[in-house]
């Protein structure tokens, strides 16, 4: 039975997940609940008037910093500084950018005021990142997440630009691989991600991992 929370911060054991990885529902987004669940490999996910559901997937989707895979195109349009790579320069912008995108297979997004909000918070106390892709003076890709210090944990990321995306991900692989972290954790299996490097591993193994690096 999937648990539901309570106003205490906690969560039950990730391995109760379900087989989909949903591990628990309610609760809040306070970002002391939020810290504490990445810290802990959990994440929210839900839709626009749904309950706040809690997921810890089984495997899951990372990335190790030196695995990371560059193609030959994205070499050269990198060599070429055909975009401007920058960070924590406009979260707010990157975040409103990823919440508007319309997706393949999805009528809406999962980027609710509410958690718009939480990780505004997030990012203000310096709990979160961004990184933003710009053309022309125009911010055309990006990407946000959670860093808790040696893991960052990816939330999403939006693309204008042919690319651009690709080019704020590669640039914040090869940043954080400079300053010695451990994992990118990307959550759940893409086509996209798989062709940067990024691979699944079993979720004790993950876990493992930040336990380690949580502290």
């Amino acid at each position: 039975m999937i648990r539901s929370l309570s106003e205490k911060i906690e969560f039950p054991d990730p391995e109760e997940a379900t087989s989909e990885g949903l591990l628990a529902f309610g609760g809040d987004l306070s970002h002391e609940r939020l810290v504490y669940a990445y810290k802990n490999g959990i994440f929210p996910w839900f839709d626009e008037g749904s309950v706040i559901l809690w997921w810890c997937p089984d495997p899951r989707m990372v990335l190790y910093p030196e695995d990371l895979k560059v193609s030959k195109s994205m070499r050269s349009i990198l060599k070429k500084n055909v975009f401007k790579v920058t960070f924590n320069k406009d979260f707010e912008g990157v975040i409103n950018n990823c919440a508007s995108m319309r997706r393949t297979g999805q009528d809406d997004t999962w980027i609710t005021e509410d958690m718009k909000k939480a990780y505004m918070k997030l990012y203000e106390l310096g709990y979160a990142m961004s990184v933003e892709v710009w053309k022309d003076e125009s911010l055309v890709g990006g990407v946000y997440g959670v860093d808790l210090g040696d893991v960052f944990c990816g939330e999403s990321m939006f693309a204008r630009e042919s690319n651009a995306s690709k080019a704020g991900f590669i640039t914040l692989v090869k940043h954080l691989r400079k300053k010695n972290y451990k994992l990118i954790d990307c959550q759940v299996y893409t086509d996209h991600l798989a062709s940067l490097g990024a691979v699944e591993i079993p979720r004790n193994e993950f876990l493992k991992i930040i336990q380690a690096v949580k502290g």
